[in-house]
């Protein structure tokens, strides 16, 4: 008999328009008054909060904005949140925005449900009480938050990004509307895309990875590799911005699920100290994991290298194709031109040890190794 393994995920709409079902989805899961989380850029001109408010409206129901959320969103920022959804009496949440106004949203759920500081959620299963209702309408292609079971919060004392991995941060539904997207730039939708393609190869070289995440993450990679660059170059084009929503939702349920590795340990580690865009720090360390990985998980990246277009030749050609891949996307710095210093290195080393992310990293690391990796990517 083979391992036992679960599959978790929200209920999801994909296509375009999903957005305008806001208000039936939130009468359907009892809402008499609702939080809406978003952030300030979307409610300045893209016309979404609008969409969304009129679904509410719609459905007769009360509706109230919460939009002090930053990237990177910071643990008083949920507990913010998490005092406006009490003072306004509201009972379910509806998140609107990429994955920090979703990650922030899902963490205010938790909270308000436990009556607990978000900073108690800390790691794996930590939350006791279900969250209240929550849907999601995510606006980048990238994150893959809207049906996964990880948040990803600052912890602003330390400056360290904690990892909140539970079924209680899984959403209820989510309206996956690829006409969302369009409003995002060419830098931001390279970023997101790369986020989305390190989440993929990461949950398919998971040693928690199996076939339904495998199926998820492979499809992904192969959409990712054909049409993000085409999406950054022609933002307008929905057949590409559907595709990247659908290559984002498909790494999320594989990540959700597989979990991931040692570029997102790294990742959050440089997010909490330096205060850095996710999507650059993970397309930065992509192809220096991948090179340190390679010995533990050979088949598994020659799958993906296939799975790229490549001949599946070797790490050489993976890494440096990676490498060629961000930079066409204008991801071409190093982690010293964002600010990374010489010194900063032990201390961020130190703390990506400590991410739960690298607990299913194919290849167990040292300090000295993730030390290493870092240096590399100077």
């Amino acid at each position: 008999m083979g391992e036992l393994r679960k599959f978790v995920t929200s209920e999801f709409v994909f296509g375009e328009g999903a957005r305008f079902f806001a208000g039936r989805y939130a009468l359907n899961l009892g809402a008499e008054r609702v939080l809406l989380v978003t952030d300030r850029g979307l409610i300045k001109g893209t016309g979404l909060v609008d969409d969304v408010g009129s679904s509410l409206d719609d459905e007769g129901l009360e509706y109230v904005i919460f939009d002090d959320v930053t990237p990177n969103p910071r643990d008083h920022e949920v507990m913010e949140g998490a005092a406006v959804f009490d003072a306004e009496e509201c009972n379910m949440i509806v998140a609107l925005g990429g994955g920090s106004p979703i990650d922030c949203a899902k963490a205010i759920g938790a909270a308000v449900s436990n009556r607990m500081h978000v900073l108690d959620f800390e790691g794996v299963d930590m939350i006791p009480t279900p969250s209240v209702p929550i849907i999601c309408i995510p606006t980048t292609a990238g994150t893959g938050a809207d049906v996964s079971q990880f948040a990803i919060i600052l912890d602003t004392s330390r400056m360290v990004k904690i990892a909140i991995i539970s079924k209680a941060m899984v959403p209820d539904a989510s309206l996956i509307d690829p006409e969302t997207t369009v409003t995002m730039d060419r830098k931001l939708t390279a970023a997101t895309g790369m986020d989305a393609l390190a989440h993929a190869i990461e949950a398919y070289v998971s040693n928690a990875s199996f076939h339904l995440t495998d199926l998820n993450a492979l499809d992904a990679i192969r959409i990712i590799g054909r049409c993000l660059p085409s999406a950054v170059d022609e933002p307008e084009n929905m057949e590409y911005r559907e595709a990247m929503m659908l290559a984002s939702l498909e790494t999320g349920l594989a990540f959700s699920n597989a979990s991931l590795g040692l570029v997102h340990a790294m990742a959050h580690s440089l997010g909490g100290k330096l205060d850095m865009p996710h999507g650059e720090a993970n397309a930065l360390l992509l192809e220096h994991v991948i090179e340190f990985n390679y010995p533990g998980a050979t088949e598994r990246y020659l799958e993906i290298a296939r799975a790229m277009g490549l001949s599946g030749s070797g790490p050489g050609e993976l890494t440096e194709y990676i490498g060629e891949f961000r930079s066409h996307l204008g991801i071409d710095m190093t982690l010293r031109d964002l600010g990374v210093r010489e010194e900063d290195i032990p201390g961020l080393a130190e703390t990506s040890m400590r991410d739960p992310c690298i607990v299913t990293n194919p290849v167990k690391p040292s300090r000295e190794d993730v030390e290493t990796i870092f240096r590399r990517a100077l």
